[in-house]
Order: C-alpha cells, then sequence, then structure tokens
C-alpha cells in the first residue's frame, strides 16, 4: 500500500511552527550556561544561514539562463518588448497604489492617537549611501560580464541575461548550439533548485526560531501599533490589489492563487528574502498556469524592481517617524513620499534589510531626520518577512496576469490569421 506523502507547503509550515515554538521556549530558557537567545543565535540560525546561501547561490545562475531561455523561446524581439511593457507598468502601478494605501492607514492612526510623539533624542543611525535615480540608471548596464555575477547584482544579471538571449534570437541558424547549451544549463540548475527545496522545512524553522527568540513579544511591545498598521496595509493590498488583478486579468480565482501560493508565502515570510524565494515563487506560478518563459522573464525582474511591501513600509514608517519627531506631513510631501518610494523600488537587492536603505531616500526627500530609522531599526527584520511575502506574491500575479494576456493575444492573432 503506498503512503501519500504530505505536500511540501505542509511540511514548510510544520516548520514554520516548529521554528516559532522553539523560538518562544528558547527566549528566556538557558542551554549549558548560555542564554537561550545566543543558543538560538549561535547554534540554530547558522543551519538556516546555510540554507539561504544555498538557495542564493543557485538565484543567480537560475536568473541567468532562465531569463535568456525565455527571451530565446519567445522568438521574436517585439513579443519581449511587449512582455516587458506589461510588466514594469503592472509593478508601477501596483508599486505606487501600495504608498498610498500606506499613507492613508498611517494617516488613519495618527489621527487616531496610536502615534504619538516620542522623546527621540540621542537617536544614533548611519544610513546606508543613497544612489540618485540617474546613478540607479547607469548602474543598471554591467561594464563587464563577470562582476555582477560574482557580486550578484541583480539587475546587471538581468541586462546580461536580455542581451545574451536577444543575441541567441538574433543569431539565427549560428545561434542555435548557443542556445541548447543555455537551455540545458538551465534545466540542470532547476534541477539543484528542487534538491535545496527539499530542505526548506528544516531551513525555514532553523531561519525563524532566532528571530523569534531575539525580538519576542517585549520588542513588539513597544511598536506594536506601527506593526498593525503595516501588517494591515500588507493584508489590504494583498486581498484587495492581487485578488481583483489576478480575477480580472488572469481568470484565476484569488482563493485557488492564494492556496497555490501558500508555500512560497511562507519562505518569504520565514527568509526576508525575495530573491531567496525566487526558485519556489517559479514553482508555485507555473503550477497556477504562468508560462515558462513568462515567469523565467517576470519574476527574476519582480525580485529585483517590484517593492509593494517594501512600499507600505516605507510609507508607514515615514508617518510613524515624522509624528515621532513632530513634523506633520504636507500633502506635498505625501506626494513626493510616493514618487520617491516607487521609483526607489528599482534597483533594491531582494534580500533581509534591503527595506531600510530604501526608507532612508524617502526621509531624506521629505526633510524628515533619518536618525529616525532607529526608532524601527530594531524590529525590521519582522516588517520585513511581511513585506517580502507582498512583494514575492505581487510578483507571481504579475506573471500569471501578463501570461493570459499573452494567450489572449495569441487567440486572436489565429482568429485573424484564419
Amino acid at each position: 500500500m503506498n503512503k501519500k506523502k504530505l505536500p511540501l507547503a505542509l511540511w514548510i509550515f510544520v516548520g514554520l511552527v516548529v521554528g516559532i515554538v522553539a523560538g518562544l521556549l528558547l527566549m528566556n530558557a538557558n542551554v549549558g550556561g548560555m542564554a537561550g537567545k545566543d543558543f538560538a543565535l549561535g547554534y540554530i540560525k547558522p543551519w538556516g544561514d546555510i540554507f539561504l546561501n544555498l538557495l542564493k547561490f543557485v538565484v543567480v545562475p537560475i536568473v541567468l539562463f532562465s531569463i535568456a531561455s525565455g527571451v530565446i523561446s519567445m522568438q521574436d524581439v517585439s513579443k519581449v518588448s511587449a512582455v516587458g511593457g506589461k510588466t514594469v507598468v503592472y509593478y508601477m502601478c501596483t508599486t505606487a497604489f501600495a504608498v498610498v494605501l500606506a499613507l492613508i492607514l498611517a494617516s488613519v492612526a495618527k489621527g487616531a492617537g496610536l502615534f504619538a510623539a516620542l522623546k527621540t533624542t540621542g537617536l544614533e543611525y548611519t544610513p546606508p549611501e543613497g544612489q540618485s535615480i540617474m546613478t540607479t540608471i547607469v548602474n543598471i548596464f554591467p561594464s563587464n560580464a563577470v562582476q555582477p555575477l560574482a557580486n550578484a547584482t541583480m539587475l546587471q544579471v538581468i541586462v546580461i541575461s536580455l542581451l545574451l538571449g536577444f543575441g541567441v534570437m538574433l543569431a539565427g541558424e549560428r545561434g542555435l548550439v548557443a542556445a541548447q547549451v543555455i537551455d540545458s544549463f538551465n534545466e540542470v540548475f532547476m534541477k539543484i533548485m528542487d534538491l535545496i527545496i527539499k530542505l526548506s522545512p528544516i531551513g525555514v524553522a532553523c531561519l525563524i526560531c532566532p528571530v523569534v527568540a531575539e525580538n519576542g513579544p517585549k520588542i513588539l511591545r513597544d511598536l506594536v501599533a506601527v506593526l498593525v498598521v503595516a501588517y494591515v496595509g500588507y493584508i489590504i493590498h494583498a486581498l484587495l490589489v492581487y485578488s481583483s488583478t489576478v480575477k480580472l486579468l488572469g481568470g484565476l480565482s484569488p482563493l485557488a492563487f492564494f492556496k497555490g501560493m501558500a508555500p512560497a508565502m511562507m519562505m518569504a515570510f520565514s527568509s526576508a528574502s525575495s530573491v531567496g524565494t525566487l526558485p519556489f515563487n517559479m514553482e508555485c506560478s507555473e503550477r497556477l498556469g504562468a508560462r515558462r518563459e513568462i515567469t523565467s522573464f517576470v519574476l527574476p525582474l519582480g525580485a529585483t524592481i517590484n517593492m509593494d511591501g517594501t512600499a507600505i513600509y516605507q510609507g508607514v514608517c515615514a508617518v510613524f517617524i515624522a509624528t515621532a519627531y513632530g513634523i506633520d506631513l504636507t500633502v506635498g510631501q505625501m506626494v513626493t513620499i510616493v514618487l520617491t518610494a516607487t521609483l526607489a523600488s528599482i534597483g533594491t537587492a531582494g534580500v533581509p534589510g534591503a527595506g531600510m536603505v530604501m526608507l532612508a531616500m524617502v526621509l531624506q526627500s521629505v526633510n524628515v531626520p533619518v536618525e529616525g530609522i532607529a526608532l524601527v531599526a530594531g524590529i525590521d527584520r519582522i516588517f520585513d518577512m511581511g513585506r517580502t511575502t507582498v512583494n514575492i506574491t505581487g510578483d507571481a500575479a504579475c506573471a500569471i496576469i501578463v501570461s493570459k494576456l499573452e494567450d489572449k493575444k495569441e487567440a486572436r492573432s489565429k482568429a485573424v490569421l484564419k
């Protein structure tokens, strides 16, 4: 009698629960003369880091070969342009909506007295160096072919893979061998990805445990209001925007969409890494009906430029920090936040903590003291888990919608030809 195997999503959920429970138990425990929190950070977190490292190792080759393979499989430069155009428009519109939603929710919370001026003297925070929009645009294009791959500079890797795909496509028959090599490498790294994904329940448990042990309810108590507002924004955006767009443009039931996305969403929540979750996202999207060549193009691009969750985090935190300093943001400043957050999402790395860089840029754009980031820095990881989950869910929604729109376009073309 064959025993039915439990689905991976269930195992990941089990890993998530085990990690949370272990973290709570270790908060005030003593393990071999060592504080439970130190034990979690010193002996449990490294196993989660190993899992995350393996995911990061496979991401660059997957992005490089899958995008190139996706471009080649389209066999038409104009088709790539059409898919890319739809993708960027969807990403920019949803990100702008996310920031507006966050500002509305944060303003309501402020009006309700949930956000108040705090004693902010003595705050010290040195933000990472920000970049101008033009510098970001220039840095998209690599000066050599090796450095972006070694440093995992994702936008440059995407440009390299696009150029590689276009080159093979334009070479015609002479590019057939290169196309076969790219396709072969793509398949090999997909299999490696499958092997790594099987370790995900253990990886998820080891990643979430130290986060709970280190932060616990104590840190949540101080900033529970701003966390609740941010997570309300995450949930509303996911349920409202993704449900409606997937249903109207993708023809997919919202319930089926979120059920199918469960493994990727749980991985995103525990790892707080859009790039690390990319393999899971590709698998879930394809199971929900997205075409392989579309996911190979749309998802790696989304992991780099689509930051809806991060945009919500920035909007909420900007109002919270401004309030803490006794600053009332004007309508003009809020418009500036929307524009800055939307544009700043391009080029932000899909790794844990990257949202802090963008938040520094947003605060500077409206003359709010950047030192205020210290107010939320202690629980940034908790914000990060939710915003990453929203980010990758938006990527998948886009892949499904673009696939459906391309299917309709091809059906119309065939009908005209008949």
